[in-house]
Protein backbone atom coordinates (compact mmCIF):
# COMPACT_ATOMS: atom_id res chain seq x y z
CA UNK A 1 0.00 0.00 0.00
CA UNK A 2 3.19 2.24 0.14
CA UNK A 3 3.55 4.74 -2.32
CA UNK A 4 6.79 6.40 -4.00
CA UNK A 5 8.43 8.93 -2.52
CA UNK A 6 6.74 12.54 -2.28
CA UNK A 7 9.45 14.83 -3.70
CA UNK A 8 7.92 17.59 -1.96
CA UNK A 9 8.06 16.18 1.52
CA UNK A 10 11.67 15.89 0.44
CA UNK A 11 12.58 19.07 -0.50
CA UNK A 12 11.83 19.89 3.45
CA UNK A 13 14.18 17.43 4.22
CA UNK A 14 11.80 14.99 6.05
CA UNK A 15 10.54 11.54 4.95
CA UNK A 16 7.50 11.12 3.06
CA UNK A 17 4.69 9.74 4.61
CA UNK A 18 3.45 6.22 2.92
CA UNK A 19 -0.09 5.71 3.12
CA UNK A 20 0.28 2.93 5.23
CA UNK A 21 1.98 5.18 8.04
CA UNK A 22 -0.52 7.61 7.40
CA UNK A 23 -3.91 4.60 7.97
CA UNK A 24 -1.41 3.31 11.27
CA UNK A 25 -1.42 7.49 12.40
CA UNK A 26 -4.92 8.73 11.71
CA UNK A 27 -5.89 5.70 13.31
CA UNK A 28 -7.02 6.65 16.88
CA UNK A 29 -8.44 9.83 15.13
CA UNK A 30 -11.04 7.69 12.60
CA UNK A 31 -12.11 5.75 15.61
CA UNK A 32 -13.13 9.22 17.81
CA UNK A 33 -14.77 10.90 14.35
CA UNK A 34 -16.54 7.41 13.90
CA UNK A 35 -17.91 7.38 17.80
CA UNK A 36 -18.87 11.08 17.81
CA UNK A 37 -20.58 10.30 14.45
CA UNK A 38 -22.79 7.45 15.61
CA UNK A 39 -23.67 9.14 18.30
CA UNK A 40 -25.20 12.24 16.13
CA UNK A 41 -26.63 10.11 13.25
CA UNK A 42 -30.05 9.51 13.59
CA UNK A 43 -30.96 6.11 11.70
CA UNK A 44 -34.10 7.07 9.26
CA UNK A 45 -36.60 4.64 7.43
CA UNK A 46 -36.33 4.91 3.67
CA UNK A 47 -40.05 3.66 3.04
CA UNK A 48 -41.36 6.66 5.76
CA UNK A 49 -40.37 9.19 3.17
CA UNK A 50 -41.95 7.58 0.12
CA UNK A 51 -45.24 8.46 -1.10
CA UNK A 52 -46.86 4.76 -1.88
CA UNK A 53 -50.63 5.72 -1.79
CA UNK A 54 -49.46 7.73 -5.92
CA UNK A 55 -47.99 4.19 -7.02
CA UNK A 56 -49.49 2.52 -10.11
CA UNK A 57 -48.79 0.02 -12.49
CA UNK A 58 -46.33 1.04 -15.52
CA UNK A 59 -46.93 -0.36 -18.84
CA UNK A 60 -45.17 -3.66 -19.25
CA UNK A 61 -45.83 -7.19 -17.95
CA UNK A 62 -47.91 -5.31 -15.60
CA UNK A 63 -50.01 -4.12 -18.19
CA UNK A 64 -50.50 -0.86 -16.73
CA UNK A 65 -50.14 2.91 -18.01
CA UNK A 66 -46.99 4.43 -19.72
CA UNK A 67 -45.04 7.04 -18.30
CA UNK A 68 -45.81 10.55 -19.36
CA UNK A 69 -44.31 13.67 -18.49
CA UNK A 70 -47.38 15.15 -17.43
CA UNK A 71 -47.49 12.41 -14.80
CA UNK A 72 -44.38 14.08 -12.93
CA UNK A 73 -45.04 16.59 -10.01
CA UNK A 74 -40.99 17.72 -10.45
CA UNK A 75 -40.27 20.34 -12.48
CA UNK A 76 -38.09 20.43 -15.24
CA UNK A 77 -34.69 21.17 -13.27
CA UNK A 78 -36.03 18.90 -11.01
CA UNK A 79 -36.21 15.68 -13.04
CA UNK A 80 -32.47 16.46 -14.60
CA UNK A 81 -31.32 16.86 -11.23
CA UNK A 82 -32.83 13.54 -9.68
CA UNK A 83 -31.92 11.71 -12.69
CA UNK A 84 -28.01 12.81 -12.09
CA UNK A 85 -27.94 12.65 -8.16
CA UNK A 86 -29.11 9.16 -8.61
CA UNK A 87 -27.06 7.81 -11.38
CA UNK A 88 -24.29 9.10 -8.48
CA UNK A 89 -25.61 7.01 -5.93
CA UNK A 90 -25.92 4.21 -8.03
CA UNK A 91 -22.52 4.17 -8.10
CA UNK A 92 -22.18 2.74 -4.76
CA UNK A 93 -20.52 -0.68 -5.24
CA UNK A 94 -17.86 1.37 -7.07
CA UNK A 95 -17.30 3.65 -4.32
CA UNK A 96 -17.21 0.80 -1.72
CA UNK A 97 -14.29 -0.92 -3.46
CA UNK A 98 -12.30 2.72 -3.92
CA UNK A 99 -12.36 3.06 -0.21
CA UNK A 100 -12.16 -0.20 1.26
CA UNK A 101 -8.97 -1.10 -0.75
CA UNK A 102 -7.76 2.36 0.07
CA UNK A 103 -8.72 2.76 3.99
CA UNK A 104 -8.84 -1.40 4.25
CA UNK A 105 -11.78 -3.37 6.25
CA UNK A 106 -9.92 -3.32 9.30
CA UNK A 107 -10.30 -1.61 12.92
CA UNK A 108 -11.82 1.31 12.51
CA UNK A 109 -11.47 1.96 9.35
CA UNK A 110 -12.97 -0.83 8.16
CA UNK A 111 -15.92 0.18 10.35
CA UNK A 112 -16.36 3.34 9.17
CA UNK A 113 -16.03 1.94 5.34
CA UNK A 114 -18.95 -0.12 5.97
CA UNK A 115 -20.91 1.93 8.37
CA UNK A 116 -20.56 4.81 5.36
CA UNK A 117 -21.97 2.06 2.52
CA UNK A 118 -24.96 1.13 4.49
CA UNK A 119 -25.97 4.74 5.10
CA UNK A 120 -25.20 5.97 1.30
CA UNK A 121 -27.17 2.59 0.77
CA UNK A 122 -30.35 4.31 2.01
CA UNK A 123 -29.85 6.98 -0.67
CA UNK A 124 -30.29 5.41 -3.62
CA UNK A 125 -33.00 3.11 -2.27
CA UNK A 126 -35.68 6.26 -1.03
CA UNK A 127 -34.39 8.57 -4.06
CA UNK A 128 -35.57 5.48 -6.51
CA UNK A 129 -38.73 4.47 -4.61
CA UNK A 130 -39.60 8.22 -4.94
CA UNK A 131 -38.93 8.41 -7.96
CA UNK A 132 -41.03 5.50 -9.81
CA UNK A 133 -43.92 5.85 -7.19
CA UNK A 134 -44.53 9.04 -7.73
CA UNK A 135 -43.70 8.88 -11.63
CA UNK A 136 -41.29 11.88 -11.58
CA UNK A 137 -39.36 10.75 -14.47
CA UNK A 138 -39.27 8.02 -17.79
CA UNK A 139 -38.44 4.59 -15.64
CA UNK A 140 -36.99 3.45 -19.19
CA UNK A 141 -34.83 5.95 -19.12
CA UNK A 142 -33.45 6.23 -16.04
CA UNK A 143 -33.10 2.56 -16.09
CA UNK A 144 -31.04 2.26 -19.78
CA UNK A 145 -29.16 5.50 -18.04
CA UNK A 146 -28.30 3.49 -14.97
CA UNK A 147 -27.07 -0.16 -16.67
CA UNK A 148 -24.95 2.43 -19.04
CA UNK A 149 -23.44 4.61 -16.16
CA UNK A 150 -22.72 1.16 -14.46
CA UNK A 151 -21.30 -0.76 -17.21
CA UNK A 152 -18.92 1.65 -17.72
CA UNK A 153 -17.29 1.46 -14.85
CA UNK A 154 -16.06 4.23 -12.34
CA UNK A 155 -12.22 4.87 -11.67
CA UNK A 156 -11.74 7.65 -8.85
CA UNK A 157 -9.28 10.19 -9.94
CA UNK A 158 -7.41 10.35 -6.22
CA UNK A 159 -7.08 6.18 -5.91
CA UNK A 160 -3.02 6.93 -6.23
CA UNK A 161 -3.29 8.22 -2.92
CA UNK A 162 -5.00 8.33 0.22
CA UNK A 163 -4.46 12.02 1.35
CA UNK A 164 -5.46 12.84 -2.04
CA UNK A 165 -9.21 10.40 -1.47
CA UNK A 166 -9.56 12.11 2.18
CA UNK A 167 -9.23 15.66 0.83
CA UNK A 168 -11.46 14.70 -2.33
CA UNK A 169 -14.35 13.27 -0.33
CA UNK A 170 -14.42 16.22 2.31
CA UNK A 171 -15.29 18.43 -0.68
CA UNK A 172 -17.22 16.22 -2.24
CA UNK A 173 -19.58 14.91 0.30
CA UNK A 174 -20.09 18.52 0.66
CA UNK A 175 -21.01 18.97 -3.12
CA UNK A 176 -23.40 16.06 -3.01
CA UNK A 177 -25.30 17.86 -0.05
CA UNK A 178 -25.58 20.72 -1.84
CA UNK A 179 -26.77 19.26 -4.91
CA UNK A 180 -28.78 17.30 -3.27
CA UNK A 181 -30.48 20.09 -1.00
CA UNK A 182 -30.69 22.81 -3.91
CA UNK A 183 -32.42 20.14 -6.08
CA UNK A 184 -35.11 19.43 -3.10
CA UNK A 185 -35.86 23.36 -3.01
CA UNK A 186 -36.26 23.61 -6.91
CA UNK A 187 -38.02 20.03 -7.61
CA UNK A 188 -41.66 22.13 -6.48
CA UNK A 189 -42.69 18.93 -4.90
CA UNK A 190 -42.79 19.47 -0.64
CA UNK A 191 -42.25 15.48 -0.40
CA UNK A 192 -39.19 15.37 -2.35
CA UNK A 193 -37.67 18.35 -0.77
CA UNK A 194 -38.20 16.43 2.45
CA UNK A 195 -37.04 13.35 1.23
CA UNK A 196 -33.54 14.85 0.20
CA UNK A 197 -33.05 17.35 3.09
CA UNK A 198 -32.86 13.74 5.24
CA UNK A 199 -30.59 12.89 2.39
CA UNK A 200 -28.63 16.52 2.57
CA UNK A 201 -28.27 15.71 6.45
CA UNK A 202 -26.37 12.25 5.77
CA UNK A 203 -24.31 13.81 3.49
CA UNK A 204 -23.23 16.84 6.15
CA UNK A 205 -22.05 14.65 8.80
CA UNK A 206 -20.14 12.39 6.07
CA UNK A 207 -18.56 15.75 5.27
CA UNK A 208 -17.71 16.30 8.64
CA UNK A 209 -15.75 13.12 9.56
CA UNK A 210 -13.99 13.76 6.63
CA UNK A 211 -13.19 17.17 6.82
CA UNK A 212 -11.78 16.69 10.76
CA UNK A 213 -9.95 14.15 9.46
CA UNK A 214 -7.94 16.12 6.60
CA UNK A 215 -7.51 18.24 9.85
CA UNK A 216 -5.54 15.63 11.37
CA UNK A 217 -3.42 14.87 8.70
CA UNK A 218 -2.02 18.68 8.38
CA UNK A 219 -1.05 18.18 11.72
CA UNK A 220 0.80 14.90 10.83
CA UNK A 221 2.05 16.05 7.22
CA UNK A 222 1.20 19.52 6.49
CA UNK A 223 3.14 19.57 2.94
CA UNK A 224 2.02 16.82 1.64
CA UNK A 225 -1.68 17.65 2.88
CA UNK A 226 -1.45 20.90 1.24
CA UNK A 227 -0.13 19.58 -2.14
CA UNK A 228 -3.10 17.15 -1.75
CA UNK A 229 -5.92 19.61 -1.61
CA UNK A 230 -4.24 22.38 -3.98
CA UNK A 231 -4.17 19.11 -6.49
CA UNK A 232 -8.25 18.37 -5.28
CA UNK A 233 -9.42 21.54 -5.38
CA UNK A 234 -7.27 22.64 -8.93
CA UNK A 235 -8.85 19.19 -10.59
CA UNK A 236 -12.40 18.57 -8.92
CA UNK A 237 -14.90 16.65 -10.78
CA UNK A 238 -18.29 15.50 -9.26
CA UNK A 239 -17.91 11.64 -8.69
CA UNK A 240 -20.97 11.56 -11.89
CA UNK A 241 -18.75 12.83 -14.63
CA UNK A 242 -18.68 9.97 -16.85
CA UNK A 243 -22.43 9.06 -16.79
CA UNK A 244 -24.53 9.70 -20.34
CA UNK A 245 -25.00 12.91 -21.24
CA UNK A 246 -23.18 14.57 -18.26
CA UNK A 247 -22.14 17.52 -19.46
CA UNK A 248 -25.63 18.68 -20.71
CA UNK A 249 -27.25 17.79 -17.73
CA UNK A 250 -24.75 19.58 -15.55
CA UNK A 251 -25.46 22.34 -17.91
CA UNK A 252 -28.76 22.90 -16.96
CA UNK A 253 -28.35 22.62 -13.14
CA UNK A 254 -25.97 25.68 -13.27
CA UNK A 255 -28.11 27.60 -15.41
CA UNK A 256 -31.30 26.52 -12.92
CA UNK A 257 -29.12 27.19 -9.75
CA UNK A 258 -28.76 23.45 -8.49
CA UNK A 259 -24.82 23.96 -8.96
CA UNK A 260 -22.84 26.14 -10.90
CA UNK A 261 -19.39 27.85 -10.62
CA UNK A 262 -20.67 30.43 -7.83
CA UNK A 263 -22.13 27.32 -5.64
CA UNK A 264 -19.29 25.43 -5.79
CA UNK A 265 -16.75 28.46 -4.55
CA UNK A 266 -19.36 29.71 -2.21
CA UNK A 267 -20.75 26.57 -0.69
CA UNK A 268 -18.51 23.97 -1.33
CA UNK A 269 -14.94 25.07 -1.47
CA UNK A 270 -14.80 28.16 0.67
CA UNK A 271 -16.49 26.78 4.04
CA UNK A 272 -14.00 23.43 3.71
CA UNK A 273 -10.78 26.02 3.10
CA UNK A 274 -12.41 28.72 5.84
CA UNK A 275 -12.84 26.11 8.76
CA UNK A 276 -9.30 24.53 8.12
CA UNK A 277 -7.94 28.08 7.80
CA UNK A 278 -5.79 25.99 4.97
CA UNK A 279 -5.03 29.57 3.32
CA UNK A 280 -3.81 30.68 6.49
CA UNK A 281 -1.66 27.62 7.61
CA UNK A 282 2.12 28.79 8.65
CA UNK A 283 5.28 26.21 9.33
CA UNK A 284 5.11 25.07 5.72
CA UNK A 285 7.99 24.06 3.53
CA UNK A 286 8.44 25.24 -0.28
CA UNK A 287 6.31 22.42 -1.67
CA UNK A 288 3.80 23.37 0.53
CA UNK A 289 4.05 27.43 0.83
CA UNK A 290 3.90 27.23 -3.11
CA UNK A 291 0.91 24.82 -3.09
CA UNK A 292 -0.82 26.69 -0.23
CA UNK A 293 -0.03 30.13 -2.98
CA UNK A 294 -1.10 28.26 -5.75
CA UNK A 295 -4.27 26.86 -3.75
CA UNK A 296 -4.88 30.88 -2.75
CA UNK A 297 -4.31 32.00 -6.68
CA UNK A 298 -6.76 29.40 -8.34
CA UNK A 299 -9.36 30.38 -5.61
CA UNK A 300 -9.16 33.76 -7.22
CA UNK A 301 -9.32 33.26 -10.31
CA UNK A 302 -12.77 30.64 -9.50
CA UNK A 303 -13.91 33.47 -8.18
CA UNK A 304 -13.55 35.90 -11.13
CA UNK A 305 -14.71 32.91 -13.14
CA UNK A 306 -18.32 32.68 -10.99
CA UNK A 307 -18.71 36.72 -10.83
CA UNK A 308 -18.61 36.42 -14.64
CA UNK A 309 -21.61 33.16 -14.54
CA UNK A 310 -23.30 35.35 -12.58
CA UNK A 311 -23.14 37.73 -14.80
CA UNK A 312 -24.16 36.11 -17.69
CA UNK A 313 -26.71 34.76 -16.03
CA UNK A 314 -28.52 37.81 -15.15
CA UNK A 315 -28.55 39.19 -18.28
CA UNK A 316 -30.05 35.78 -19.71
CA UNK A 317 -32.78 36.53 -16.77
CA UNK A 318 -33.22 40.09 -18.00
CA UNK A 319 -33.56 39.31 -21.82
CA UNK A 320 -35.98 36.20 -20.79
CA UNK A 321 -38.06 38.78 -18.70
CA UNK A 322 -38.49 41.73 -21.56
CA UNK A 323 -39.56 38.89 -23.97
CA UNK A 324 -41.59 37.66 -20.89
Amino acid sequence: MTIAPDRHAEERGQAAWSDARLLYALEEVVDKELNRHLKVAKDWMPHEYVPWSDGRNFDGVMGGEPWAPEQSKVSDIGRTALVVNLLTEDNLPSYHHEIATLFGRDGAWGTWVHRWTAEEGRHGIVMRDYLLTSRAVDPVELENFRMAHMSAGFESDNAHSMLHSIAYVAFQELATRISHRNTGHHSGDPVCDRMLSRIATDENLHMVFYRNLLAAAFELAPDQTMCSVRDVVTGFRMPGHGMPGFERAAARMAIGGIYNLRIHHDDVLQPVLRYLKVLEIGGLGPAGLRAQEELGMYMGGLDDQARKFDERLAAREARRAARG
